[in-house]
Protein backbone atom coordinates (compact mmCIF):
# COMPACT_ATOMS: atom_id res chain seq x y z
CA UNK A 1 0.00 0.00 0.00
CA UNK A 2 1.44 3.36 -0.99
CA UNK A 3 2.12 5.72 1.89
CA UNK A 4 1.49 9.30 0.86
CA UNK A 5 1.90 10.80 4.32
CA UNK A 6 4.95 12.68 3.04
CA UNK A 7 2.57 15.18 1.43
CA UNK A 8 0.95 16.09 4.75
CA UNK A 9 3.52 18.80 5.50
CA UNK A 10 3.20 20.60 2.20
CA UNK A 11 1.18 23.45 3.75
CA UNK A 12 3.93 25.34 5.46
CA UNK A 13 2.36 28.62 6.50
CA UNK A 14 -0.85 27.96 8.45
CA UNK A 15 -0.01 25.09 10.78
CA UNK A 16 2.61 26.52 13.13
CA UNK A 17 2.50 25.27 16.70
CA UNK A 18 4.47 28.15 18.24
CA UNK A 19 1.37 29.79 19.72
CA UNK A 20 0.70 30.88 23.27
CA UNK A 21 -1.73 28.55 25.11
CA UNK A 22 -4.05 31.50 25.82
CA UNK A 23 -4.38 32.40 22.13
CA UNK A 24 -7.10 30.83 20.00
CA UNK A 25 -5.18 28.91 17.32
CA UNK A 26 -7.98 28.91 14.75
CA UNK A 27 -8.33 32.70 14.93
CA UNK A 28 -4.56 33.16 14.76
CA UNK A 29 -4.26 30.92 11.71
CA UNK A 30 -7.13 32.80 10.07
CA UNK A 31 -5.40 36.15 10.69
CA UNK A 32 -2.12 34.79 9.37
CA UNK A 33 -3.82 33.50 6.27
CA UNK A 34 -5.58 36.82 5.63
CA UNK A 35 -2.28 38.67 6.14
CA UNK A 36 -0.55 36.41 3.63
CA UNK A 37 -3.34 36.91 1.10
CA UNK A 38 -2.97 40.67 1.53
CA UNK A 39 0.80 40.46 0.99
CA UNK A 40 0.26 38.39 -2.14
CA UNK A 41 -2.26 40.92 -3.43
CA UNK A 42 0.13 43.82 -2.82
CA UNK A 43 2.98 41.93 -4.49
CA UNK A 44 0.86 41.17 -7.56
CA UNK A 45 -0.16 44.82 -7.83
CA UNK A 46 3.49 45.91 -7.61
CA UNK A 47 4.50 43.33 -10.22
CA UNK A 48 1.74 44.42 -12.60
CA UNK A 49 2.73 48.08 -12.27
CA UNK A 50 6.33 47.25 -13.20
CA UNK A 51 5.24 45.15 -16.20
CA UNK A 52 2.89 47.94 -17.36
CA UNK A 53 5.71 50.47 -17.01
CA UNK A 54 8.03 48.26 -19.07
CA UNK A 55 5.46 47.98 -21.84
CA UNK A 56 4.80 51.74 -21.85
CA UNK A 57 8.55 52.51 -21.93
CA UNK A 58 9.00 50.09 -24.82
CA UNK A 59 6.26 51.79 -26.84
CA UNK A 60 7.67 55.28 -26.12
CA UNK A 61 11.16 54.13 -27.13
CA UNK A 62 9.92 52.64 -30.39
CA UNK A 63 7.99 55.81 -31.25
CA UNK A 64 11.02 57.98 -30.55
CA UNK A 65 13.28 55.72 -32.66
CA UNK A 66 10.83 56.07 -35.53
CA UNK A 67 10.95 59.87 -35.24
CA UNK A 68 14.75 59.86 -35.13
CA UNK A 69 14.88 57.74 -38.29
CA UNK A 70 12.75 60.38 -40.04
CA UNK A 71 14.75 63.37 -38.70
CA UNK A 72 18.27 62.05 -38.02
CA UNK A 73 19.64 65.55 -37.50
CA UNK A 74 17.34 66.39 -34.58
CA UNK A 75 19.72 66.31 -31.59
CA UNK A 76 16.92 66.87 -29.09
CA UNK A 77 15.17 63.72 -30.24
CA UNK A 78 18.43 61.77 -30.04
CA UNK A 79 18.99 62.89 -26.45
CA UNK A 80 15.42 61.92 -25.58
CA UNK A 81 15.96 58.49 -27.17
CA UNK A 82 19.07 57.90 -25.04
CA UNK A 83 17.12 58.77 -21.88
CA UNK A 84 14.29 56.45 -22.89
CA UNK A 85 16.74 53.60 -23.55
CA UNK A 86 18.23 54.02 -20.08
CA UNK A 87 14.76 54.11 -18.51
CA UNK A 88 13.70 51.01 -20.47
CA UNK A 89 16.81 49.06 -19.36
CA UNK A 90 16.20 50.04 -15.73
CA UNK A 91 12.58 48.92 -15.88
CA UNK A 92 13.60 45.65 -17.52
CA UNK A 93 16.03 45.08 -14.66
CA UNK A 94 13.22 45.80 -12.16
CA UNK A 95 11.02 43.26 -13.96
CA UNK A 96 13.72 40.59 -13.78
CA UNK A 97 14.22 41.28 -10.08
CA UNK A 98 10.53 40.91 -9.27
CA UNK A 99 10.40 37.65 -11.27
CA UNK A 100 13.33 36.38 -9.23
CA UNK A 101 11.60 37.49 -6.04
CA UNK A 102 8.48 35.56 -7.07
CA UNK A 103 10.47 32.39 -7.83
CA UNK A 104 12.07 32.48 -4.39
CA UNK A 105 8.78 32.88 -2.55
CA UNK A 106 7.92 29.86 -0.32
CA UNK A 107 5.01 27.67 -1.35
CA UNK A 108 1.72 27.83 0.48
CA UNK A 109 -1.77 26.40 0.10
CA UNK A 110 -2.88 29.36 -2.04
CA UNK A 111 -0.09 29.08 -4.62
CA UNK A 112 1.02 25.45 -4.81
CA UNK A 113 -1.66 24.29 -7.21
CA UNK A 114 -1.98 27.34 -9.47
CA UNK A 115 1.27 27.26 -11.35
CA UNK A 116 1.47 25.51 -14.70
CA UNK A 117 -2.18 25.61 -15.74
CA UNK A 118 -2.05 29.14 -17.09
CA UNK A 119 -2.93 27.91 -20.56
CA UNK A 120 -5.31 25.26 -21.77
CA UNK A 121 -6.41 23.66 -25.00
CA UNK A 122 -10.08 23.79 -24.05
CA UNK A 123 -12.41 26.74 -23.59
CA UNK A 124 -14.26 25.33 -20.62
CA UNK A 125 -13.39 22.81 -17.89
CA UNK A 126 -14.18 19.22 -18.72
CA UNK A 127 -17.05 17.66 -16.81
CA UNK A 128 -15.64 15.08 -14.42
CA UNK A 129 -17.56 11.84 -14.64
CA UNK A 130 -18.48 10.05 -11.42
CA UNK A 131 -17.07 6.58 -12.14
CA UNK A 132 -18.22 5.20 -8.80
CA UNK A 133 -21.72 4.82 -10.27
CA UNK A 134 -20.53 2.91 -13.34
CA UNK A 135 -20.55 -0.85 -13.69
CA UNK A 136 -17.30 -2.76 -14.16
CA UNK A 137 -18.16 -3.25 -17.84
CA UNK A 138 -18.71 0.49 -18.31
CA UNK A 139 -15.45 1.31 -16.54
CA UNK A 140 -13.60 -1.20 -18.71
CA UNK A 141 -15.15 0.31 -21.84
CA UNK A 142 -14.08 3.84 -20.87
CA UNK A 143 -10.57 2.63 -20.07
CA UNK A 144 -10.19 0.88 -23.41
CA UNK A 145 -11.51 3.92 -25.27
CA UNK A 146 -9.00 6.15 -23.47
CA UNK A 147 -6.11 3.78 -24.22
CA UNK A 148 -7.11 3.47 -27.87
CA UNK A 149 -7.03 7.26 -28.23
CA UNK A 150 -3.87 7.90 -26.17
CA UNK A 151 -1.70 4.76 -26.13
CA UNK A 152 1.12 6.23 -28.24
CA UNK A 153 1.15 9.41 -26.17
CA UNK A 154 1.22 7.45 -22.89
CA UNK A 155 4.16 5.38 -24.14
CA UNK A 156 5.93 8.55 -25.26
CA UNK A 157 5.54 9.98 -21.75
CA UNK A 158 6.76 6.68 -20.31
CA UNK A 159 9.99 6.97 -22.29
CA UNK A 160 10.81 10.54 -21.21
CA UNK A 161 13.58 10.98 -18.66
CA UNK A 162 14.11 14.69 -17.94
CA UNK A 163 11.74 16.37 -15.51
CA UNK A 164 11.42 19.48 -17.69
CA UNK A 165 10.47 17.32 -20.70
CA UNK A 166 7.89 15.45 -18.62
CA UNK A 167 6.34 18.67 -17.32
CA UNK A 168 6.19 20.24 -20.79
CA UNK A 169 4.66 17.15 -22.38
CA UNK A 170 1.96 16.76 -19.72
CA UNK A 171 1.04 20.43 -20.07
CA UNK A 172 0.73 19.89 -23.83
CA UNK A 173 -1.28 16.67 -23.35
CA UNK A 174 -3.27 17.34 -20.14
CA UNK A 175 -5.69 14.44 -20.75
CA UNK A 176 -2.85 12.09 -19.76
CA UNK A 177 -2.88 13.31 -16.16
CA UNK A 178 -5.27 10.65 -14.84
CA UNK A 179 -5.55 7.23 -13.21
CA UNK A 180 -5.87 5.51 -16.59
CA UNK A 181 -2.36 6.60 -17.56
CA UNK A 182 -0.92 5.36 -14.26
CA UNK A 183 -2.73 2.03 -14.68
CA UNK A 184 -1.52 1.56 -18.25
CA UNK A 185 2.08 2.35 -17.33
CA UNK A 186 1.88 -0.08 -14.40
CA UNK A 187 0.65 -2.86 -16.69
CA UNK A 188 3.38 -1.98 -19.18
CA UNK A 189 6.00 -2.30 -16.42
CA UNK A 190 4.64 -5.74 -15.53
CA UNK A 191 4.84 -6.94 -19.14
CA UNK A 192 8.36 -5.55 -19.54
CA UNK A 193 9.51 -7.42 -16.43
CA UNK A 194 7.92 -10.65 -17.70
CA UNK A 195 9.81 -10.14 -20.99
CA UNK A 196 13.09 -9.72 -19.03
CA UNK A 197 13.39 -6.08 -20.14
CA UNK A 198 14.47 -5.03 -16.66
CA UNK A 199 16.23 -1.77 -17.55
CA UNK A 200 13.25 -0.50 -19.52
CA UNK A 201 10.91 -1.51 -16.70
CA UNK A 202 13.03 0.47 -14.23
CA UNK A 203 12.83 3.50 -16.52
CA UNK A 204 9.05 3.41 -17.03
CA UNK A 205 8.41 2.72 -13.34
CA UNK A 206 9.75 6.18 -12.49
CA UNK A 207 7.02 7.72 -14.63
CA UNK A 208 4.41 5.63 -12.81
CA UNK A 209 5.46 6.99 -9.42
CA UNK A 210 5.59 10.57 -10.72
CA UNK A 211 2.05 10.26 -12.06
CA UNK A 212 0.85 8.75 -8.78
CA UNK A 213 2.44 11.61 -6.84
CA UNK A 214 0.65 14.17 -9.02
CA UNK A 215 -2.70 12.41 -8.58
CA UNK A 216 -2.25 12.09 -4.83
CA UNK A 217 -1.26 15.76 -4.52
CA UNK A 218 -4.47 16.69 -6.32
CA UNK A 219 -6.49 14.59 -3.85
CA UNK A 220 -4.79 16.25 -0.88
CA UNK A 221 -5.49 19.73 -2.27
CA UNK A 222 -8.91 18.78 -3.70
CA UNK A 223 -8.15 20.23 -7.11
CA UNK A 224 -7.78 19.22 -10.76
CA UNK A 225 -4.70 16.95 -11.13
CA UNK A 226 -3.68 18.91 -14.22
CA UNK A 227 -3.11 21.99 -12.09
CA UNK A 228 -0.53 20.08 -9.99
CA UNK A 229 1.81 19.11 -12.85
CA UNK A 230 4.20 22.06 -12.66
CA UNK A 231 4.00 22.16 -8.87
CA UNK A 232 5.14 18.55 -8.57
CA UNK A 233 8.03 18.80 -11.03
CA UNK A 234 9.21 22.06 -9.48
CA UNK A 235 9.15 20.40 -6.06
CA UNK A 236 10.98 17.24 -7.14
CA UNK A 237 13.73 19.31 -8.81
CA UNK A 238 14.33 21.51 -5.78
CA UNK A 239 13.45 19.11 -2.95
CA UNK A 240 15.67 18.40 0.03
CA UNK A 241 17.27 14.98 0.57
CA UNK A 242 14.52 13.71 2.89
CA UNK A 243 11.85 14.24 0.23
CA UNK A 244 13.96 12.67 -2.53
CA UNK A 245 14.73 9.69 -0.29
CA UNK A 246 11.01 9.15 0.26
CA UNK A 247 10.42 9.30 -3.49
CA UNK A 248 13.19 6.76 -4.14
CA UNK A 249 11.85 4.46 -1.41
CA UNK A 250 8.43 4.51 -3.05
CA UNK A 251 10.02 3.79 -6.42
CA UNK A 252 12.00 0.83 -5.05
CA UNK A 253 8.90 -0.59 -3.37
CA UNK A 254 6.94 -0.32 -6.62
CA UNK A 255 9.68 -2.08 -8.60
CA UNK A 256 9.79 -4.84 -6.00
CA UNK A 257 6.03 -5.37 -6.28
CA UNK A 258 6.29 -5.50 -10.08
CA UNK A 259 9.04 -8.14 -9.91
CA UNK A 260 7.10 -10.26 -7.43
CA UNK A 261 3.93 -10.02 -9.50
CA UNK A 262 5.82 -10.93 -12.68
CA UNK A 263 7.30 -13.95 -10.92
CA UNK A 264 3.84 -15.07 -9.80
CA UNK A 265 2.41 -14.72 -13.31
CA UNK A 266 5.29 -16.68 -14.84
CA UNK A 267 4.90 -19.47 -12.30
CA UNK A 268 1.16 -19.59 -12.94
CA UNK A 269 1.72 -19.68 -16.71
CA UNK A 270 4.21 -22.53 -16.35
CA UNK A 271 1.78 -24.47 -14.16
CA UNK A 272 -1.01 -24.01 -16.70
CA UNK A 273 1.33 -25.10 -19.51
CA UNK A 274 2.26 -28.24 -17.59
CA UNK A 275 -1.43 -29.00 -17.05
CA UNK A 276 -2.09 -28.62 -20.78
CA UNK A 277 0.80 -30.92 -21.66
CA UNK A 278 -0.39 -33.45 -19.12
CA UNK A 279 -3.92 -33.34 -20.57
CA UNK A 280 -2.51 -34.10 -24.01
CA UNK A 281 -0.63 -37.13 -22.64
CA UNK A 282 -3.58 -38.73 -20.89
CA UNK A 283 -4.30 -42.26 -22.05
CA UNK A 284 -7.22 -44.67 -21.51
CA UNK A 285 -8.91 -44.22 -18.17
CA UNK A 286 -7.43 -40.75 -17.78
CA UNK A 287 -4.00 -42.07 -16.80
CA UNK A 288 -0.88 -40.01 -17.43
CA UNK A 289 1.82 -42.14 -19.12
CA UNK A 290 4.46 -40.22 -17.23
CA UNK A 291 2.86 -41.10 -13.89
CA UNK A 292 2.41 -44.73 -14.95
CA UNK A 293 6.06 -44.91 -16.02
CA UNK A 294 7.19 -43.96 -12.51
CA UNK A 295 5.30 -46.93 -11.04
CA UNK A 296 7.02 -49.51 -13.33
CA UNK A 297 9.80 -51.81 -12.09
CA UNK A 298 13.34 -50.71 -12.96
CA UNK A 299 13.74 -53.48 -15.61
CA UNK A 300 10.65 -52.28 -17.48
CA UNK A 301 11.75 -48.63 -17.17
CA UNK A 302 15.04 -49.53 -18.89
CA UNK A 303 13.14 -51.25 -21.69
CA UNK A 304 10.99 -48.24 -22.40
CA UNK A 305 13.90 -45.79 -22.05
CA UNK A 306 16.08 -47.77 -24.49
CA UNK A 307 13.10 -48.67 -26.65
CA UNK A 308 14.55 -52.20 -26.94
CA UNK A 309 11.71 -54.54 -28.00
CA UNK A 310 13.73 -57.73 -27.48
CA UNK A 311 14.64 -56.67 -23.94
CA UNK A 312 10.98 -55.91 -23.29
CA UNK A 313 9.99 -59.42 -24.45
CA UNK A 314 12.58 -61.02 -22.18
CA UNK A 315 11.47 -59.00 -19.18
CA UNK A 316 7.84 -59.74 -19.94
CA UNK A 317 8.55 -63.50 -20.04
CA UNK A 318 10.37 -63.32 -16.71
CA UNK A 319 7.18 -61.99 -15.04
CA UNK A 320 5.09 -64.96 -16.22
Amino acid sequence: MIDYSKWNNIEISDDEDDTHPNIDKQSLFKWRHEARIQRMHEFNERKQKIFDAVEEARKNLEETKSKVSLTPDDQKLKDEMVKLEEKFKKLQNDAENIKKEERLMPWNVDTISKEGWSRTKINKPAVKQDKSKLSEEEKEKLYLEFIKANEKKIKHFGMLSKYDDCRTYLLEEPQLVCEETANYLTLWCLNLEIEDKHDLMNHVSKQVISMQYILELAKQLECDPRSCVSSFFKRIQTAEKEYLDAYEDELKAFRHRIKERAKEKLEKAMAELEEEEKAKRLGPGGLDPADVFETLPEKLKKCFESRDINMLKEVNLSYR
